[in-house]
């Protein structure tokens, strides 16, 4: 039987360290808000954005929402995005992604200034990743291994084989888990014989993006399982990229779709944040 990985505890723990830390922040007079853009209504977006707002006001940082048309030009978002970065009380801003489609999404994070970049999207943040400089990390990559180290799981030696290769989750998820010493393999849509690769994982992430996907012929007896995905099913119920119930039995623990990877990902961006007012 696996032992389950709690994502809203684990998160929970950190969102409380992370407001004292930011209390004693704002004793020495250093505070500082978060802008988040959100452009259209979509209803998923308008859910995390909600979250996004909840976790600010439970550490204690201002959040400031700018809600804009569906209809808002690719020059209205840059010109906001040059406003922000200019006022000195704004130490974060996060644009919500997917945005429109006559939008460029890489013209928008490239916009937004490195040391604000909260969301560590930013060439520069995800450069400094690469060779190891100090900068934002990616959220949820980050709240993966705050997941696993708080779990008691040993990442350093161990085989990681990852799933998926996107540039928010797959590619610094890599970099992540060789910075903890892991020996990682990741694997994406062209990889030959993923089942066998992945039956060698000691970790496996899965990032793949497709509801229920990986069954136990991907896992190897013992490994440690950390599922990304959160899609409905056809019930409209939450699922991952992997059928918990097959990959359950076999692994040694697994993080559940609802409550696993997805709450750290928000631990992460207030832990970006509360670095922002430190830094800032």
């Amino acid at each position: 039987m696996a032992k389950l990985i709690d994502g809203k505890k684990i998160s929970q723990q950190i969102k409380d360290e992370l407001k004292e830390k930011a209390a004693a922040l704002n004793a020495q007079g250093r505070t500082g808000a978060l802008a988040v853009i959100q452009v259209g209504a979509d209803p998923a977006s308008s859910v995390y954005v909600r979250n996004k707002k909840n976790a600010c006001a439970y550490i204690g940082i201002e959040s400031l929402a700018y809600e804009l048309p569906e209809e808002t030009t690719e020059e209205e978002l840059l010109k906001l995005i040059a406003e922000l970065n200019e006022k000195t009380e704004v130490k974060g801003i996060l644009v919500q992604l997917p945005l429109p489609a006559h939008i460029c999404e890489d013209k928008v994070i490239q916009a937004i200034s490195p040391s604000k970049d909260v969301d560590g999207f930013h060439p520069q943040s995800v450069g400094a990743m690469t060779i190891g400089e100090p900068g934002f990390l990616s959220c949820t990559p980050a709240g993966i291994i705050q997941l696993l180290k708080r779990s008691g799981v040993e990442i350093a030696g161990k085989h990681c084989v990852i799933i998926g290769r996107s540039n928010i989750v797959g590619k610094p998820m890599a970099l992540l888990m060789l910075r903890e010493n892991a020996t990682v393999t990741v694997t994406h849509s062209k990889t030959r014989n993923l089942p066998e690769i992945c039956r060698q994982a000691d970790i496996l992430i899965v990032a793949m993006g497709k509801p229920r996907f990986i069954g136990a012929e991907y896992i190897k007896e013992g490994a440690v399982v950390v599922d990304v995905g959160i899609h409905r099913d056809e019930n409209n119920k939450l699922c991952g990229d992997v059928k918990f119930e097959e990959a359950e039995p076999a692994a040694s623990a697994i993080t559940p779709v609802p409550g696993g990877v997805g709450p750290m990902t928000i631990a992460m961006l207030m832990s970006n944040c509360v670095q922002s007012i430190e830094e800032g």
